[in-house]
């Protein structure tokens, strides 16, 4: 089948008429895409060497040795459930409180496919999160550890807290998924701190588990 040119090459019409450019869109892009920019950037710069890289089992010694504060930004319920003492909070994603009939849309959708398994609910980012962090951490010379449930969260946040000006970082390395009991000896709340991020019906299956591992071992 013979290829037509004319749609991969511009022309001239009989008239000597050029056909006008498509127009460039100057719509901003997408937060999925600024979500996922803002993660590759976090990543070259624990990569660089201009945010450190702390594993859990060092975090405590960095703390109390280093200077670092440990800055929780985890959503709300994920924190109510277990959180490091005397640690500060500010979320990097909140609840998104958007009642617009394509946000419900999407709120069943998350519901049906994520909410309901882990209990994690619809979010959004929180378009405060820089200047929260500025009010309660003004001095911006001042040693942040960065630290989530897994690790992905917080290294968006160190990227947008090293562009606001935020320079002396550390990233929780997987975050508190990866800990140990004894890595946090100060932990308040009603869970592990490993297990705050799981809920819903996945957090059914983890009591099971923890309980046939308890049988397992009484055998």
């Amino acid at each position: 089948m013979a290829l037509q040119l004319n749609h991969f090459y511009p022309y001239t019409s009989k008239h000597g008429k050029q056909p006008k450019p498509p127009l460039t869109s100057t719509r901003p892009r997408p937060a999925k895409f600024q979500v996922k920019a803002a993660s590759i950037n976090g990543r070259e710069l624990i990569q660089s060497g201009a945010v450190r890289p702390i594993p859990p089992k060092e975090a405590a010694m960095a703390m109390s040795s280093e200077g670092f504060v440990l800055l929780d930004i985890r959503p709300d319920w994920e924190r109510d459930k277990a959180r490091v003492a005397e640690s500060l909070h500010v979320p990097l994603f909140v609840k998104d409180m958007d009642s617009s009939p394509l946000t419900l849309l999407k709120k069943w959708v998350h519901f049906g496919y994520i909410g309901l398994w882990t209990g994690q609910n619809f979010t959004t980012l929180n378009p405060d999160f820089l200047q929260q962090v500025e009010a309660k951490v003004p001095d911006k010379d001042a040693k942040l550890l960065v630290a989530c449930g897994e690790g992905l969260r917080s290294i968006m946040a160190a990227s947008k807290l090293y562009a606001g000006g935020f320079k002396n970082l550390g990233w929780l390395a997987g975050g508190f998924n990866r800990s140990a009991v004894s890595d946090f000896p100060a932990v308040e709340g009603s869970e592990k701190l490993q297990y705050a991020t799981i809920g819903g019906v996945s957090y059914f299956f983890l009591q099971l588990l923890i309980l046939l591992q308890a049988v397992g071992k009484d055998d």
